[in-house]
C-alpha cells in the first residue's frame, strides 16, 4: 500500500509544480535610455531647453503635469501605473531605496544590450559599431531548444540589433532598423506598414519610429504566434540625444501606449491570454541635470563620446542607473516570493545582468542550463 501512496504524492508534487508555473510565453521589452527618474517621478519640466515652444510646454503641462510624483507618472505612463503596478512588480525607484544598475563599464547601448541578453557584461564591447556579437544571447540559445525552435522573434527600432543578436549565427528572425517585413504570406496590414515605412521619414539615419517596430511585431505575432518575443524600442534615447526633453517625454508616453496595445492584443488571443509573462527594462540611464540628461556614458566612455572636460570627469553621473518592471502569472511567486506586488521599496540592489536569468526562470528553465556564469534571477528579499 505504501508504493501507490508514494506514487500519488509524487504525481501531486509534479502537478503542483506544473500549476505553479502557468505562463509558457515571454515578452521582453527594452525602452532605450529611459531614466528611472521619469518612470517614477513623472516628467520633469526643469529639463526643457530654453528654446522650448511655449505652446508645447503648456500642452505637456496640461497632459503630464500634476501636484505629486504619483500623479505625474501615472499620466506619463498610464499602462505601467494602472496595469503593471497593480498586477506586477517594479524595481529601481531610488527615492524609496530600490536600486538597479548596469554591471558593464561603459553605460551605453551595445554593452547594455549584450548584458541584458547574455546575462553577463563583456569588457571587449567598447562601442556601438554593428559588429556581430561573439556572445550567445539567451534568445539564440532558446531557439536551439526543441520547445522554442522557430518560436523566438526579435523586433527592434535600432539597426544594430541584427549584430547584437548575431543574426547570421543565431538564425533568429530579426526585423530591425528600416528593414521591411519579408516573411511569407504578408498580411494586408503588414504590406501597408512596409509602404508607410518607405514613405515616412525618420529623424535619424539608423533608428526607425517605434510604431513601425511594434506594428510589425503585432502582425508577426498574429501570424506565427512565437512563444518568446523581444521588442526593443528606441525613440526615447534618440530624442534625448537631440536634447529635446518634450519629444523624449512624448516618445515615452507613446511607448507606454504601444505596449498597452500589444498586451491587449495578446490577452485577446487564446495562445497568450493568462499564459504570458512580461518584462520591461532599459539598457542604461541618463544624466540628471539640464546639461547632462541628454547624455550617458561612464568616465571611460565619455572620453571618446563628448568633450568631457572637468564637468564630466566622472562620466555622466546617473547613466548606470536603471529600472525594471514585470507582470504575469508567475511574477508574484518567482520574483516577489509571494510578497505584495507593485512598487518595491527598501530592496537589495539589482543589476541588468540578472534579467536573462529572470526571463529563463519565468519560462520554467533553469538559467544554468543556458550559462552557469551569469547574473542570478531576480528575487526580492525582505530587508
Amino acid at each position: 500500500m505504501q508504493r501507490p501512496l508514494l506514487m500519488i504524492l509524487c504525481l501531486s508534487t509534479l502537478m503542483a509544480s506544473s500549476l505553479a508555473r502557468s505562463a509558457e510565453n515571454l515578452i521582453l521589452i527594452s525602452l532605450d535610455g529611459v531614466r528611472w527618474q521619469d518612470v517614477y517621478r513623472g516628467y520633469d519640466p526643469k529639463l526643457y531647453s530654453q528654446h522650448i515652444n511655449p505652446a508645447i510646454k503648456q500642452r505637456q503641462l496640461d497632459q503630464f503635469g500634476g501636484s505629486s510624483a504619483n500623479e505625474k507618472r501615472a499620466k506619463l505612463m498610464p499602462f505601467l501605473w494602472s496595469t503593471i503596478a497593480n498586477n506586477g512588480l517594479l524595481l529601481g525607484n531610488r527615492d524609496i531605496d530600490s536600486a538597479m544598475t548596469v554591471s558593464n563599464s561603459m553605460w551605453f547601448s551595445y554593452p547594455g544590450y549584450n548584458e541584458l541578453l547574455t546575462g553577463k557584461a563583456d569588457s571587449r564591447i567598447r562601442d556601438n559599431a554593428a559588429n556581430n556579437n561573439k556572445n550567445v544571447t539567451f534568445l539564440e540559445w532558446l531557439n536551439q531548444q526543441a520547445m522554442y525552435q522557430q518560436k523566438v522573434a526579435v523586433f527592434g527600432s535600432w539597426d544594430v540589433f541584427p549584430a547584437i543578436i548575431n543574426r547570421q549565427r543565431s538564425g533568429l528572425p530579426i526585423n530591425a532598423g528600416f528593414e521591411s517585413a519579408q516573411w511569407q504570406n504578408l498580411s494586408e496590414r503588414t504590406e501597408w506598414l512596409n509602404h508607410l515605412q518607405q514613405n515616412i521619414p525618420s529623424p535619424w539615419h539608423n533608428v526607425r519610429l517605434d510604431a513601425f517596430t511594434v506594428g510589425f511585431a503585432e502582425e508577426y505575432v498574429s501570424q506565427f504566434k512565437p512563444k518568446v518575443l523581444y521588442l526593443a524600442l528606441g525613440e526615447t534615447d534618440d530624442f534625448a540625444h537631440n536634447g529635446s526633453y518634450w519629444q523624449y517625454a512624448d516618445a515615452l508616453h507613446r511607448a507606454d501606449n504601444l505596449i498597452a496595445g500589444l498586451w491587449q492584443k495578446l490577452q485577446s488571443m487564446p495562445e497568450y491570454a493568462g499564459k504570458t509573462n512580461l518584462i520591461i527594462t532599459t539598457d542604461h540611464g541618463r544624466g540628471k541635470t539640464l546639461k547632462s540628461w541628454p547624455h550617458h556614458g561612464s568616465p571611460e566612455a565619455v572620453k571618446g563620446y563628448i568633450n568631457a572636460g572637468s564637468e564630466f570627469k566622472d562620466g555622466i553621473v546617473g547613466s548606470n542607473e536603471i529600472w525594471f518592471a514585470a507582470m504575469g502569472p508567475d511574477v508574484k511567486q518567482m520574483l516577489a516570493k509571494d510578497q505584495p506586488l507593485g512598487e518595491q521599496k527598501n530592496t537589495q540592489t539589482f543589476s541588468l545582468d540578472q534579467v536573462a536569468a529572470t526571463a529563463l526562470s519565468l519560462l520554467n528553465i533553469k538559467p544554468e542550463q543556458f550559462n552557469d556564469d551569469i547574473g542570478k534571477a531576480i528575487e526580492v528579499n525582505p530587508q
